[in-house]
């Protein structure tokens, strides 16, 4: 069994490494300081990012203003992507417990295939 184990936490630790920035955020504060204006003003230049495909600088400003619909909207492109593991950051951390739940459970379904073909 130590083996199975063993060879999910090497699957686990390979594909992570395929997310350059990393599975977990330390934090998922905004920057403290900027006022509502600012924020707005942010967010707008991010929209306008985002709808020309610039997705990446957009969500660096979500993530900087705490903007959860915007988060939402970049982790909705990276589920048309393919690319869940990356969508489930962006949900986390918008706080979409609704969005995340579905891919927590496709990663439980893959996992529990994965032990079932090594028993």
């Amino acid at each position: 069994m130590s083996d199975k184990k063993s060879d999910i936490k090497d699957i686990i630790a390979e594909k992570q490494d395929t997310i350059p920035e990393g599975f977990i955020k330390v934090t998922d504060n905004p920057v403290q300081g900027l006022s509502s204006e600012q924020k707005a003003i942010l967010n707008r230049k991010a929209n306008v990012m985002f709808n020309n495909g610039n997705i990446e600088d957009a969500r660096r400003i979500y993530i900087t203003t705490g903007y959860s619909d915007g988060l939402t909207r970049v982790g909705d492109h990276y589920m048309d992507e393919n690319e869940s593991l990356k969508a489930l950051k962006q949900y986390t951390l918008a706080h979409n417990a609704r969005k995340a739940e579905s891919i927590y459970s496709d990663i439980a379904k893959v996992i529990s295939t994965l032990l079932k073909e090594n028993d």
